[in-house]
């Protein structure tokens, strides 16, 4: 726990000032063929201070998060701010005063597992994949466990503190078909620390099972054939769509960049069906994948409706992009390390749940795709995304057909959405989701299945 009396360190403000101790604590177990290739834990800790002036910022950071650390880093980022601001004299206004007060701590409650009995689970997992899947030529179990624990205090009278842990299990399996190799993964668990959110490796056999299976469809499959066709995206791809392709597009610095989405604010820029929103920790009555309650700025953080009934109707805000466009901050200011100044990030985005069921919208397409799993992805400012495909199934005459082998599916996001014709009445979240916008970041991504025209390549 870093845990401090903060508060004594405000004697030290001068200008607009955040105050932030924060500790990230990493297991990484990694099991290849039933060898451990990786056992580390490590923790990052420090202290870090950013202060505001005039439109200048100074910041510092220290690993030692000692008073004396603490009062140098106050003085070093005021220090570098009234520097700048004699430099730059850039002369900007006040920023938005937010003062939040929020605690938030999802520690475990359960007696803590050693890091030798999470190898033991891994062992009964690695145990299980071969007892029951000799055919498989290779299999890769990773383990990863962040805790991300955060203090701060602001000139403006916030005082937050989190504790959010998150737990995935990834699972690799490779299987060779007529002398080619054919690969499939998936990630497993989600918020929470180790003993929350794997109690028992029995609870991952039906999952793991379900995972060879498409493994060989997917080696006993068939090349997809490229061009415009009606597809339906779903979880994974609909999730990654709307933070990678939409998502990264309203965020106030990459808008302030340049970013297509800053033509479009009070535009439609979707069907009517889709309503797309960055929440802060609540989606649909349950909690997020990546809750957040306030961010690295002491703003209390809200759902960002971005897109709602087709219109863009809004862009995530830190409390400097908020001041340039003249709107409300919305409590997207985060940073991954004590050492990192906080940017303008998502949360958890989804598309909002529609009312179709799935197996109407598979009836619905006489030739065309239900696209399951994306192995990564890729969009710039212009909304225009490649998305690797690793999981999908053919439909014809309105059902299930022959699995596909690995593809893409690429387009312009802004003109996809507008062929959106069903959504979906179930909507899950992907529990792995990783941001790398100069800093990496778990984010939460999900939503409903869509069905749309895409891009979609061959062999």
């Amino acid at each position: 726990m870093i845990k401090k009396d903060l508060t004594k360190f405000a004697k030290y403000f001068t200008d607009y000032t955040e105050l932030r101790v924060q500790e990230n604590r990493n297991i990484h177990l990694a099991m290849v063929n039933g060898d451990m290739m990786g056992n580390s834990r490590s923790v990052n800790r420090g202290v870090s201070a950013r202060v505001y002036k005039k439109g200048s910022w100074g910041f510092a950071s220290n690993a030692n998060i000692s008073d004396d650390s603490i009062i140098k880093v106050i003085k070093t980022a005021s220090e570098n701010a009234t520097y700048l601001n004699s430099k730059e004299n850039l002369q900007k206004g006040e920023l938005q005063k937010t003062d939040a007060k929020i605690s938030k701590d999802f520690s475990t409650t359960k007696p803590r597992k050693t890091q030798k009995e999470m190898i033991e689970f891994l062992n009964i997992v690695d145990s299980h994949i071969t007892e029951k899947y000799p055919e498989l030529s290779s299999r890769t179990i990773v383990l990863s466990n962040l805790d991300m624990e955060k203090q701060m205090i602001t000139s403006d009278g916030a005082s937050t503190y989190s504790m959010t842990p998150r737990t995935i299990l990834y699972t690799l399996m490779n299987i060779v078909k007529d002398g080619q190799p054919f690969e499939l993964y998936e990630v497993y668990g989600g918020l929470g620390q180790f003993e929350d959110v794997f109690d028992d490796p029995r609870n991952l056999y039906p999952k793991l099972n379900k995972l060879y299976k498409h493994l060989n469809d997917k080696a006993n499959g068939v090349y997809a054939k490229s061009g415009l066709k009606d597809c339906i995206l779903d979880a994974d791809l609909a999730g990654i769509l709307a933070h990678e392709a939409i998502g990264h597009t309203t965020e106030g610095d990459i808008v302030k960049g340049g970013s297509v989405a800053g033509d479009f604010l009070g535009e439609k820029v979707a069907d009517e069906l889709v309503t797309l929103v960055d929440f802060a920790h609540t989606a649909l009555g349950e909690q997020c994948p990546i809750p957040v309650y306030a961010d690295d700025e002491g703003t209390k953080a809200e759902d960002a409706i971005i897109i709602e009934n087709g219109v863009l109707k809004k862009f995530m805000h830190n409390k400097v992009t908020a001041l340039h466009f003249g709107h409300d901050v919305t409590g997207n200011a985060r940073a991954y390390g004590f050492h990192d100044e906080p940017l303008v990030r998502m949360r958890n985005t989804a598309i909002l749940p529609g009312k179709s069921k799935l197996q109407d919208m598979i009836a619905s397409i006489e030739d065309g795709y239900y696209l399951i799993k994306s192995s990564n992805g890729q969009a710039d400012s212009t909304s225009e995304f490649m998305f690797g495909i690793v999981m999908g199934y053919e439909i014809k005459n309105g059902k299930l057909g022959k699995a596909i082998k690995d593809t893409t599916i690429s387009g312009v996001a802004f003109d996809m959405l507008k062929t959106i014709t069903m959504i979906s009445d179930e909507m899950s979240w992907s529990c792995g989701g990783m941001c790398g916008k100069k800093q990496m970041i778990p984010v939460g991504m999900g939503g409903p299945a869509i069905k749309c025209k895409v891009n979609i390549g061959g062999k």
